[in-house]
């Protein structure tokens, strides 16, 4: 009966977590990164450089809580809206670097669109690297088991939002080589689709261009996650 009771206790203990876990505020300025991550997160990737074009370097950085919590995410299809997943949370943080005081501004928060540790299939960890590079925020992302999945996406600060402004597709075959990339340009609208074999490249690739057809320009605050984005009819990204 005891042992009973224990068990309940934890399981209560962990139920009464998961439902209370709530993410952080980060806050609004600071002088280094240290200053700026919360009590039980850590960063997990850091970079700098140029992001709203001012010539001064400003710091993007992506936190991992230090426990897995229940947390429901969105999933990769057009049917499923939210799936529930035990695993640690992640923000994406994004501050612009004052020119005259130095310190660090607050200027994104996203608590969902970076993949965690356990959405990556077979290969395990999927988020690979953070950039910065052109004015352009570059997220990678890579997964899958024989047949892999890698994702680039870049985001431009414009407008006083992020937009999703160019992306990259490569879904290949790690035994035969064989492979499709597509490349999204949704400034100008359109997608240049390559196929061929990782291993013969630029001898037997066809390579065909698509006009794009979408409303709006995707942004950090309307892009749920990775794979979520069915572009055309059973074509997410």
């Amino acid at each position: 009966m005891r042992y009973l009771f224990l068990i309940s206790s934890l399981f209560f203990c962990q139920s009464s977590f998961a439902q209370s876990f709530v993410f952080p505020k980060l806050a609004g300025q600071g002088n280094s990164i240290s200053t700026l991550i919360p009590q039980n997160w850590k960063a997990i990737d850091t970079a700098y450089g140029d992001l709203n074009n001012d010539k001064s370097e400003d710091m993007a950085f992506v936190l991992e809580f230090e426990k897995p919590v229940t947390e429901r995410r969105a999933y990769g299809d057009a049917e499923t809206e939210l799936i529930k997943e035990f695993q640690k949370p992640r923000i994406l943080a994004v501050y612009f670097r004052d020119p005259k005081s130095g310190k660090y501004i607050f200027a994104l928060q996203n608590n969902n669109f970076v993949l965690r540790s356990e959405e990556g299939g077979a290969l395990g960890e999927p988020f690979k690297q953070l950039n910065i590079t052109d004015n352009n925020l570059n997220l990678v992302f890579e997964g899958g088991s024989e047949w892999r999945w890698k994702l680039d996406y870049f985001f431009k600060f414009q407008h006083k939002d992020w937009d999703l402004i160019q992306a990259n597709h490569t879904y290949y075959n790690s035994s035969s080589g064989e492979m499709t990339i597509k490349a999204y340009d949704f400034a100008n609208r359109k997608v240049k689709q390559t196929k061929g074999n990782l291993f013969v490249r630029n001898t037997i690739n066809e390579v065909s261009e698509e006009i794009l057809y979408f409303s709006q320009l995707r942004t950090l605050n309307n892009f749920k996650k990775p794979w979520t984005w069915e572009i055309t009819k059973d074509n997410f990204l």
